[in-house]
């Protein structure tokens, strides 16, 4: 019984410390959204420090100090306040120097800080490595104990809910010093009969080789307290094989029990080099705890966050030095860092359905201070108790399926209308000769989905033999857009190389050709548009303009200059084959432009018009009348009759009695011309230059198509004569 009794004497407390951190889960958290101060580093090695930790002065509050020691790679963070202490001493010591020398006066002693493993202010908790005491046999009488002493800085303490004190070992009594009785009682004990280890179990702590007892709630704040693992130090028969025990703290669940912990030196510490985990609780400790309702908060208040709020808690708290201590908390349905301004964001529940229900026959829709989970359509219900269920009865079902499938129905016949249409638009293109006129520079293919809009009567603006024309506006230019009549134009390349012809005419008395529309059964061109309109319509319509000579003149140089150029300067010769007023078209300066040029090559001489000459019979040349050849000489003659309605502002009627050709050769044949001349022009210092015109006329008029002048001396002529009125 010696052996019990010295082992009594001899009691060599431990004081397993635990150190607090409170540490941020960082990789929960958005990375843009802050976890300090700025300018503040938040980070040491792979770890986050949020604030009220931190690295540097300025960037932590009073006890919350953090050094990251960059000699490790990666870096490793330590509580700048808190330490580890280790004391070591041998068996021989105690037989000779007495159990209190033992403790106080002989040990070899070290410390370094303790290092932390990761910091969370969500829950107000930090992680370190925590010290393991053991005691190991070097012989059957002899052991050398090593034994380690957390000490915390002011506002950590160990966390009493979420840690344990456990003992290894063959035979192990931990004893906790804390709850200051004597003889000293026990928080574990394990038991193993000497050789019959086979009886311990892997993972197994119930002290057959592993003890598990909960932590004392009088623990010292700054300190847990134990007592080093006891074995028989005479008579370690098993010293060989298993020669050491332990006793730690640790969090719950964070060590397993093997039983080759029980076998070989120092093996425990192996496993765990740098300690064992702690989980360790912090607060705010001061003199004041979380204010009341209406009361103002203190100057140095810790919960700065907007959406945050103070909890009471008892870190700090215990029999010796009892101290006021809270924590800060996001609000409901936020998260972040409640000690830095706007810490706390908003969460986007939908993000973690593990937390935040909604059915899955529910709608998450996040918003600021919580979500909402409505049912999907067509159900009733909450979505967030998981209630969810359908509202349309049977016979609902079967209507609406009905009307499903009547709609399915009617979108697939839509579906091959449309494809029908579509189809349709590649025949039509191809058959206008699009391919052809893909190749062109000059010339502009449209779709017909940019062109159709403008075709409605509120843009219409005019109609012609050629069809009607309609006002459009693409990319800010206005166009004047031509829907031929069905059937009436050539079709494939012939058709395409003719608006490729009329595409390279480019004169500033020709209207310019832009593009056109192939995708239709008959093609749209699209011209430029001019503001006053047709001379037919200045000479003839319901709001008739005031033309002075100079004006008359001008039109009348600037048209035949246009088909001159036409006739002898294009590239391919161009006959017009309908030249009248309505075929000219005016400026908002009056600058005259030839429109609807080359009309008799893109018109188709089929069945509809076999034995049919085109044009205006009004201003149709005789000859070609009973020959069906067009030739310049033809538009020679057309343009006579223009330049006779022009001076007389008489419209040009088909009739053989009375057309306005008819009128002028009579009155020239009565030597009356002036009576032919329109009054708003036929004045006094006029009249010469007016004298000069029908003689010109005559000639132009003549049945014998060689005696008529060209277009381009005509053009000679009426441009000097329109000068010399300038001059």
């Amino acid at each position: 019984m010696a052996t019990p009794l010295r082992s009594r004497l001899l009691p060599l407390p431990v004081l397993l410390l635990v150190l607090a951190g409170a540490a941020a889960i960082v990789g929960e958290q958005d990375e843009q959204q802050p976890i300090t101060h700025p300018g503040c580093p938040d980070k040491c090695g792979n770890m986050s420090i949020p604030f009220p930790f931190g690295l540097m002065p300025g960037c932590f509050r009073e006890g919350f100090q953090v050094t990251c020691d960059h000699s490790f790679d990666p870096p490793r963070a330590f509580l700048a306040g808190s330490s580890i202490t280790l004391n070591e001493a041998d068996s021989w010591a105690a037989a000779l120097l007495g159990a209190s020398y033992l403790e106080y006066s002989y040990p070899k002693t070290s410390w370094w800080l303790v290092e932390v493993m990761d910091l969370s202010v969500d829950r107000s908790e930090a992680r370190a490595h925590g010290p393991i005491t053991s005691r190991c046999s070097t012989n059957v009488t002899h052991f050398k104990l090593k034994e380690k002493t957390m000490t915390l800085e002011g506002p950590l303490a160990v966390s009493e809910a979420l840690n344990a004190v456990v003992g290894v070992g063959w035979s192990v009594s931990v004893m906790d010093s804390s709850r200051s009785t004597y003889p000293s009682t026990f928080a574990c004990r394990s038991e193993l009969a000497a050789g019959h280890l086979e009886h311990a179990r892997n993972g197994s702590c119930a002290g057959q080789g592993c003890c598990e007892a909960a932590l004392s709630s009088k623990t010292v704040y700054s300190t847990v307290n134990g007592a080093a693992p006891e074995v028989n130090a005479e008579n370690n028969t098993l010293w060989r094989t298993s020669p050491c025990s332990y006793a730690m703290v640790v969090e719950k669940s964070r060590y397993s029990f093997s039983t080759a912990d029980l076998y070989g030196y120092e093996v425990l510490l192996g496993r765990f080099p740098r300690g064992v985990p702690v989980v360790l609780d912090f607060a705010i400790v001061g003199d004041a705890a979380c204010p009341g309702k209406d009361q103002r908060p203190p100057p140095d208040y810790a919960c700065v966050s907007n959406n945050s709020y103070c909890a009471n808690a008892t870190v700090g708290q215990s029999s010796y030095a009892p101290r006021l201590s809270y924590v800060c908390k996001c609000s409901e349905h936020y998260k972040g860092n409640p000690y830095i301004a706007d810490g706390c964001r908003d969460i986007d529940e939908c993000q973690f359905p593990d937390l935040y229900n909604c059915s899955s026959k529910g709608i998450c829709i996040n918003r600021l201070n919580g979500y909402d989970c409505p049912c999907k359509p067509g159900m009733k219900g909450d979505g967030k108790l998981g209630h969810c269920a359908e509202k349309f009865p049977l016979v609902a079902k079967a209507i609406v399926g009905t009307i499903g499938c009547v709609f399915v129905i009617v979108v697939m016949s839509f579906l091959l209308l449309l494809r029908k249409e579509k189809n349709k638009t590649k025949e039509f293109y191809k058959k206008n000769g699009g391919p052809t006129l893909e190749k062109a520079k000059n010339i502009k293919v449209f779709k017909e989905d940019e062109l159709k809009p403008y075709l409605k009567d509120s843009n219409f603006i005019g109609k012609g033999g050629f069809g009607a024309v309609y006002k459009g506006n693409l990319g800010n230019e206005p166009v004047a857009i031509k829907k031929t009549i069905s059937g009436s134009l050539l079709e494939n390349e012939q058709f395409a190389n003719e608006v490729i012809i009329q595409s390279q005419v480019i004169h500033k008395n020709i209207v310019r050709l832009i593009g056109c529309c192939l995708e239709v059964d008959t093609p749209l061109l699209v011209y430029e548009f001019l503001s006053k309109g047709s001379l037919h319509d200045i000479l003839h319509g319901n709001d008739k303009k005031p033309l002075s000579l100079d004006t008359r003149l001008s039109i009348a140089a600037e048209s035949a200059d246009g088909l001159a150029y036409m006739h002898s300067k294009a590239n391919t010769k161009i006959l017009h084959g309908d030249v009248k007023p309505a075929n000219i078209l005016l400026d908002d300066r009056f600058v005259a432009k030839i429109a609807d040029f080359g009309i008799s090559r893109l018109i188709v001489r089929d069945k509809q018009h076999t034995g049919k000459v085109i044009g205006d019979m009004s201003y149709m040349d005789p000859v070609y009348l009973q020959s069906g050849l067009l030739t310049e000489k033809s538009d020679v003659y057309s343009f006579r009759v223009v330049l006779l309605e022009l001076i007389s502002r008489k419209k040009a009627t088909h009739c053989d009695n009375n057309s306005l050709v008819s009128s002028f050769l009579e009155a020239d044949k009565r030597e009356k011309v002036s009576d032919f001349f329109d009054n708003e022009i036929a004045i006094g210092e006029d009249l010469e230059i007016l004298q000069s015109l029908p003689g010109m006329a005559i000639e132009c008029l003549s049945l014998d198509v060689d005696k008529r002048p060209d277009m381009t001396d005509i053009a000679h002529h009426l441009l000097l004569l329109n000068k010399s009125r300038k001059l």
